[in-house]
């Protein structure tokens, strides 16, 4: 039976992730399920939970710039949506370092990137000290999860370790490729307006 967690409980968590384990918890866009991005038998388990081996990459939740760093080659144009849209419900999609192993990508050479405006999320990265991979906390293709009680309903027995609380905006993070200049691949919170303005702004 998964376990569930209350937030004071944060080094619990940290230490379940370390051991390989998935944990589920609000975010401040919808419910999340995460692993560490450098244990393949915790991402395999997740892609079972959700009921499907995924046909796109789990994106990578990251604390800080230089989470992101470890894990992708940003360019000036995203270092300036970085530094005025993050933390957010935003989801940029860069070129991955060579490290970041084609088993976690799906063999694609992009990986999707947030860093999100939550206290509790950000330490939770920052003590486990690797960014996590995290999908949103539902069966694929049923809607996110927005509560503690619909990742069980949901996943069940699956998940490690479930937060207890209620996510933020309720709704999933915008996300933009930045490749090759800009292409909004999901519309969410952050408009193609606000990003337009990131990349107009002078350094």
């Amino acid at each position: 039976m998964s376990k569930l967690y209350d937030k004071s409980q944060l080094m619990e968590l940290v230490e379940l992730l370390n051991k390989g384990g998935i944990v589920a918890f609000p975010t401040d866009t919808v419910y999340g399920i995460a692993c560490r991005y450098d244990c393949i038998e915790a991402l395999e388990k997740l892609k079972r939970v959700k009921g499907r081996e995924e046909s796109k990459p789990i994106p990578f939740m990251c604390s800080s710039l230089e989470d992101i760093l470890k894990v992708a080659m940003i360019k000036e144009q995203d270092l300036k949506i970085i530094q005025q849209l993050m933390p957010g419900a935003l989801t940029i999609v860069a070129q991955k370092r060579p490290e970041v192993l084609p088993y976690i990508t799906n063999g694609l050479d992009t990986i999707g990137i947030r860093i999100p405006d939550d206290p509790f999320v950000l330490r939770l990265i920052t003590e486990v000290n690797v960014p996590l991979l995290v999908s949103s906390a539902n069966q694929s293709g049923l809607p996110a999860a927005l509560t503690h009680q619909e990742v069980i309903e949901q996943l069940g027995d699956g998940v490690d370790g479930i937060v207890k609380g209620i996510s933020g905006l309720q709704m999933a993070s915008t996300i933009v490729d930045l490749t090759d200049g800009y292409n909004i691949l999901r519309q969410g919170p952050i408009t193609k307006e606000m990003i337009l303005h990131c990349l107009k702004e002078e350094v």
